[in-house]
């Protein structure tokens, strides 16, 4: 299985605060590389993988996940986390934006993202 980055998403009020959330990030070196309205992602220029996002809530699910975890076959991974038992928050769909992911709940009880770009 393999894991191509793991992204933390930081819940914030308003569009707003995610500029000011940019502005700040900025300052360590960050840039946008993605920004949805509702969804903003920025990545260092030197280590793309090293991400950070900023949601004010998820267009299509119904809970703000708490970190996102991109892997090759999100297909087997889904699988192998349901048959775990794990409680599936969202269930695994094609998101008009190009990817293909799922919400996990934890041990601890946090939402974990897991997706995959569809066409990668």
């Amino acid at each position: 299985m393999t894991i191509r980055r793991i992204v933390p998403n930081l819940t914030t009020k308003s569009p707003e605060s995610m500029a000011e959330n940019s502005g700040f990030y900025g300052l360590l070196g960050f840039e946008e590389v993605m920004n949805m309205g509702w969804v903003t992602t920025l990545a260092s220029p030197s280590n793309p993988t090293a991400q950070v996002s900023f949601l004010t809530h998820d267009a299509t699910a119904p809970v703000i996940p708490d970190l996102s975890v991109e892997v090759e076959d999100v297909d087997a991974v889904y699988e192998q986390v349901r048959a775990s038992g794990a409680e599936i928050v969202h269930d695994l769909r094609d998101e008009e934006w190009g990817v293909r992911r799922f919400f996990v709940r934890d041990p601890e009880g946090r939402v974990v993202n897991v997706l995959g770009h569809r066409g990668a």
